[in-house]
């Protein structure tokens, strides 16, 4: 497959999908990998690092246009390849594009995929690099930014293909980005849990990490929790009960953070000025997220109340999630494990219901869902 890569600057793309390259190689794959920026540093060795935003519109776009003449020369013959760049850039100029449509459709992309990641650690490596400021709120509307267009820009290449994918902090994100490259027949899933509401509870997130890490061995996994701004949302709020200005957060997915990063240094009031942001993006991003696979399969936990009382852990977003893949015709699998039978809500809307993650995982192997093991790309 190949593939143009986005995402707004603080993503870190460069070295995620030189990781990438490296896991692959390790697969007995090649996936060469043109990083537009580094090439248009090339076409321009006047400008220090991190100073080429700051050119006239009219030289960016000459030195992009000359980077990506040369790309589509040298991977005339490559039948996979990723090619790093942006769909737009938000900086002193305003708003604007980062690609022309000529040289996209001489390149004959198969894939448009769109890096995204926790804000809060975008905007951090944003000022790490450069000397701008911008908010939070900058970064998210970015975002949303570079989404839009990069689909846009899947729509106007017939046969190609959109996905929004998670930079996230672990390996298993690499995976996924290489088994799209390489692996593109194997069954894409959205895996559906709890995640607000039992994030402190340790047993049941010990029972969800396990359920997704199945999934992520044997499918292309498009999981919501590789991107979790709602506890930085949760932190926030905590610290406005607190009187705080201020507050520290360490960067976060469901079930770990990455041991190498350091707590971020939060303005309370920030953070807050973004919390319809946070909602609306995650409503928008899941969504999107289970309309690019072939199917869904819900993790439903049994959950003790504080009147001791078993109750499903069914939040309301595990519940709309069902619903939308549902309506969208995709298959739904629901792992059920409390003792309580599920509602017809759920039975009358899911392809099959199982007890266990390890009876779902049966059911998928027999019907010939899993991809060949040599596929898989450990």
């Amino acid at each position: 497959m190949r593939a143009i890569v986005t995402g707004q600057v603080g993503m870190e793309k460069k070295s995620y999908l030189n990781g990438v390259a490296k896991f692959a190689g390790g697969q007995g794959e090649s996936i060469p990998v043109y990083h537009v920026g580094n090439m248009m540093y090339g076409e321009a060795p006047d400008i220090r690092a991190g100073r080429i935003l700051d050119l006239p519109i009219s030289r960016l776009h000459s030195l992009r246009r000359a980077a990506f003449k040369d790309i589509i020369a040298e991977s005339r013959d490559e039948e996979t390849m990723a090619v790093n760049t942006h769909a737009t850039f938000r900086w002193r100029h305003g708003l604007f594009s980062a690609f022309d449509f000529d040289q996209i459709t001489k390149l004959g992309p198969d894939l448009f995929i769109c890096l995204v990641d926790n804000i809060e650690v975008v905007h951090q490596n944003l000022h790490n690099a450069h000397d701008i400021d911008a908010t939070l709120k900058d970064c998210m509307v970015w975002r949303e930014e570079e989404i839009l267009a990069t689909e846009l820009m899947s729509q106007a290449v017939p046969g190609s293909k959109f996905y929004i994918v998670s930079r996230g902090r672990y390996a298993s994100t690499e995976r996924t980005m290489f088994r799209l490259l390489c692996r593109p027949e194997m069954k894409k899933v959205y895996p559906s849990f709890p995640m607000s509401h039992v994030v402190d509870m340790p047993e049941v997130m010990a029972e969800i990490d396990a359920f997704r890490a199945e999934l992520a061995e044997h499918f292309i996994t498009f999981d919501p929790g590789d991107v979790d701004e709602k506890l930085l949302l949760d932190r926030a709020i905590e610290a406005v009960r607190d009187g705080k200005d201020f507050f520290d957060h360490m960067p976060h997915q469901l079930g770990g953070v990455q041991a190498d990063m350091e707590p971020i240094r939060m303005k309370t009031r920030e953070v807050m000025d973004i919390a319809g942001d946070i909602d609306g993006q995650i409503y928008m991003r899941d969504f999107k997220l289970i309309d690019q696979s072939d199917m869904i399969v819900s993790f439903v936990p049994e959950l003790i109340s504080e009147g001791g009382k078993v109750i499903p852990g069914l939040s309301s977003g595990v519940e709309r999630e069902l619903q939308h893949a549902w309506e969208h015709a995709k298959e739904v699998y629901v792992v059920w494990k409390p003792s309580k039978p599920p509602s017809p809500f759920i039975t009358e809307t899911a392809t099959k219901v199982f007890g266990s993650t390890e009876e779902a995982l049966r059911y998928f192997e027999e019907q010939g869902m899993f991809a060949a093991r040599n596929l898989f790309g450990q």
